[in-house]
């Protein structure tokens, strides 16, 4: 690359920092084991990184707000900002997929409480025993957290949800009137999906003319060009292994991502990508809602539970009760993993939509600014 260094502004040893930090904060997300990747602290630790390299990404803008006016850069920024508009969409409807999570939560709980609640037994006050009524209550939750997690795309269980947003309350009139004031043009946007939303479709829209800036550009730019491409390849990844993980509407994971092994970055985010990509293929989670290793946790134990409890005669055997108590108990260590890891996601995935809201409106200042300073 021909020498960015100028004197003043942005130079090229802060790119090759840059793109060198975001190559190692993937390398350290896709060196985890095949348990903790894609879990709900995994997630998290994604948004994370996300969130550094957009701070950083943002701090490099403000420190060079006089180049962002002058053509190519004010294009490629605009469009990163739009890019990053679309993501919006994405991080309501992982939310709504974080709220479905709470349903399965909350019928796993019935499930627990079902059959981890026994009767006293009049013949031995010591000893307690299942009812009828308690296998029947785990038994409907059950059969309802079946077919809640199998992945169903006619399914429009979500699309209810889906008029909210991060930055909306549709109880208090005062919060919405401010919303409306601070956040705009988002409303539009990101508070109401339709029912033909479609993740597959939005990660394509957020993906679309992503491509490595020319040699020319670069120059002109004094590297800042390869700054934005790289943090719109940064956005896109994180929105699909977000729609990877949790449930939303019309799930796909085919996008491509145009990307030369050249980058310094490149490597360990295609080389995460292929990762995700092999837990997709793998044939017991080839239908499920969600890779969240959560999902695949709470199919697995539900299942074991469900043949278990489907086979159950009265008056019911030791052996069998106690075997029943075992899964009870997997099923619970699952419930506590996932009452543990949900809220803090869905606290971060809300810092998201709000930190891209913010940045998107402190850049287009930047460029007001710069033009009206002209």
């Amino acid at each position: 690359m021909e020498s960015l260094n100028n004197g003043s502004g942005f130079n090229e040893v802060e790119l090759e920092s840059f793109q060198r930090q975001i190559a190692d904060r993937f390398q350290d997300l896709g060196s985890v084991s095949s348990d903790e990747l894609l879990s709900l602290p995994w997630v998290r630790k994604l948004l994370d990184v996300f969130l550094s390299c957009e701070e950083e990404f943002r701090g490099i803008l403000v420190n060079n707000k006089g180049r962002l006016m002058k053509p190519p850069l004010d294009r490629l920024i605009a469009d990163f900002y739009e890019r990053s508009v679309k993501s919006l969409d994405v991080c309501n409807a992982i939310r709504d997929g974080l709220d479905q999570i709470k349903q399965w939560q909350k019928l796993m709980e019935i499930v627990i409480c079902a059959l981890g609640h026994r009767n006293v037994n009049k013949n031995n006050t010591n000893k307690r025993i299942l009812g009828e009524g308690q296998v029947r209550r785990a038994r409907k939750a059950l059969s309802e957290l079946a077919v809640g997690l199998v992945d169903d795309k006619d399914s429009s269980q979500p699309l209810a949800l889906r008029n909210r947003s991060f930055g909306r309350n549709n109880n208090s009139s005062n919060s919405q009137s401010k919303d409306q004031h601070r956040l705009g043009y988002f409303r539009s946007l990101s508070w109401n999906v339709s029912r033909s939303w479609s993740a597959a479709k939005q990660l394509q829209a957020i993906g679309s003319n992503l491509v490595s800036p020319r040699a020319n550009e670069i120059t002109a730019t004094n590297g800042l060009a390869m700054l934005v491409f790289t943090m719109g390849n940064v956005l896109l990844f994180v929105m699909w292994a977000l729609v990877a993980a949790i449930p939303c509407q019309d799930r796909g994971l085919q996008v491509h991502f145009y990307m030369s092994r050249q980058f310094p970055w490149a490597a360990s985010i295609l080389s995460l990508h292929d990762k995700i990509m092999e837990e997709s293929r793998k044939k017991d989670r080839k239908n499920t809602s969600g890779f969240l290793m959560e999902i695949y946790q709470i199919d697995k134990c539900s299942r074991s539970l469900s043949e278990l409890a489907g086979s159950v005669q009265f008056p019911i055997s030791e052996d069998k009760e106690r075997e029943l108590m075992q899964r009870v108990q997997e099923m619970g260590q699952v419930y506590e993993a996932v009452t543990a890891g949900l809220e803090p996601l869905e606290k971060k995935v809300r810092e998201l939509f709000h930190r891209i809201v913010h940045s998107r409106t402190e850049g287009l200042d930047c460029l007001g600014r710069g033009h009206n300073s002209e």
